[in-house]
């Protein structure tokens, strides 16, 4: 995944929560734009208890969309 990806997440109308989903198993929520900060080299996400983590772009390996237009997964 590369940072375009990611910011076309971000701005995509109406927006969709998300979850950054990493290589380690971890999930960011991303609930709103304003809890991730997008910077040349890394990203920055909030948590919703005021906690942060920085990530490298290469680590993220899929954005899931979980929002009410997701797509349920296929059995």
């Amino acid at each position: 995944m590369d940072i375009d990806g990611i910011r076309q997440a971000l701005h995509k109308q109406p927006f969709e929560p998300f979850q950054i989903r990493l290589a380690d198993g971890r999930a960011l929520a991303v609930p709103h734009p304003d809890f991730v900060a997008v910077a040349p080299q890394r990203i920055v996400v909030v948590g919703e208890d005021s906690s942060w983590t920085v990530i490298e772009p290469l680590l993220v390996v899929s954005l899931d969309y979980v929002g009410a237009q997701a797509t349920p997964p296929q059995k």
